[in-house]
């Protein structure tokens, strides 16, 4: 039945004169997904992406009756989850949940990379903008981030912090340059091992997701001094990092998250997932779950995000020349 319905819908598009790609796209939109979607993250699990990827996953699978894999592909700055979703088909089958430094900062980091992040890749949707916490242990780290800065300035280059990501390596930059502060950056390989190293003694201070942090700053374990986000949700009484550290031209900092395609995948199918993913961004008790844990669910339509990632590439490449990363 559905090779027939094919060949028929093969037939009236070729007689209306259309390209063969654009009848292999009318004639292949409707029977999308019929086997399992795979959305590789470029982390280990545990982190943000994973978590918004598992909970768009199964509303997925719910709704079209597919299984939805997460598929995590950690390592090299998200360089090796990119690369395998750059290489796969462009079916609409392999998806890769971005983080921003994988399409507007690794191009800046490195001399070289095995994918092109504006052009190997078709913008399906944004996905969720997390906020970031500026956390300590609660045993041994300071109370305010006031003490903070007087530990660092009385013992330069003694503290350390960890990150699991680009971005809060930036986040970490960015603010002890402007603090005046010299605290030693310790690599990790995503932010849930960050967590573990401040549990540790292996970091002293972290710039982590909410999401994941959350859990360890309710049981006690971790304090959190301070937010990177002007927004109030989840926790509304905690100051922000320019607000607590007197610096008034100290912009806030978020991550977000996106799905995106492999080059070539129908513009059909793109805006198929895009409207699926759109619908169930937009479903109050999935805006709830992730509000609660500081993952503020975002969308647009595939054009909005490709303008935003411009954008945002734009951005980031003036700062990171300012703060002088490079990882080659």
């Amino acid at each position: 039945m559905v090779r027939a319905a094919r060949t028929v819908a093969l037939a009236v598009v070729y007689a209306l004169g259309l390209a063969p790609a654009a009848a292999q796209e009318i004639a292949g939109a409707p029977t999308f997904p019929n086997r399992a979607i795979h959305i590789v993250i470029p982390f280990p699990a545990g982190g943000p992406a994973d978590i918004a990827a598992r909970l768009i996953g199964q509303k997925m699978s719910e709704d079209w009756g597919a299984p939805v894999v997460v598929d995590n592909r950690p390592g090299a700055n998200t360089i090796i989850g990119a690369q395998v979703v750059a290489r796969a088909a462009p079916d609409g089958y392999t998806l890769l949940m971005v983080i921003d430094s994988t399409l507007t900062m690794n191009q800046y980091l490195y001399r070289t990379l095995p994918y092109d992040p504006l052009n190997d890749f078709v913008p399906i949707t944004p996905t969720v903008k997390s906020m970031s916490l500026l956390a300590v242990p609660s045993a041994t780290g300071p109370k305010t981030v006031k003490e903070l800065i007087g530990r660092a300035k009385a013992s330069p280059g003694k503290l350390n912090y960890g990150s699991g990501t680009i971005t809060s390596q930036l986040m970490g930059a960015l603010f002890h340059k402007a603090a005046g502060l010299d605290i030693v950056h310790v690599p990790f390989k995503g932010t849930a091992e960050t967590v573990q190293g401040l549990l540790t003694g292996s970091a002293d201070l972290i710039y982590a997701a909410t999401v994941v942090v959350g859990p360890m700053i309710e049981s006690g374990q971790i304090r959190a001094l301070a937010k990177l986000d002007s927004r109030r949700t989840p926790y509304p009484e905690l100051p922000t990092l320019a607000g607590a550290a007197d610096l008034r031209d100290f912009d806030d900092v978020s991550v977000w998250l996106g799905l995106v395609a492999p080059k070539g995948t129908p513009k059909v199918i793109i805006d198929k997932i895009n409207r699926e993913v759109v619908r169930i961004l937009a479903d109050p008790a999935v805006r709830q779950k992730f509000d609660q844990s500081g993952n503020f669910a975002v969308s647009s339509t595939p054009e909005e995000f490709e303008a935003f990632i411009r954008k945002e590439a734009d951005r980031w490449s003036k700062v990171l020349a300012d703060v002088d990363i490079k990882y080659d």
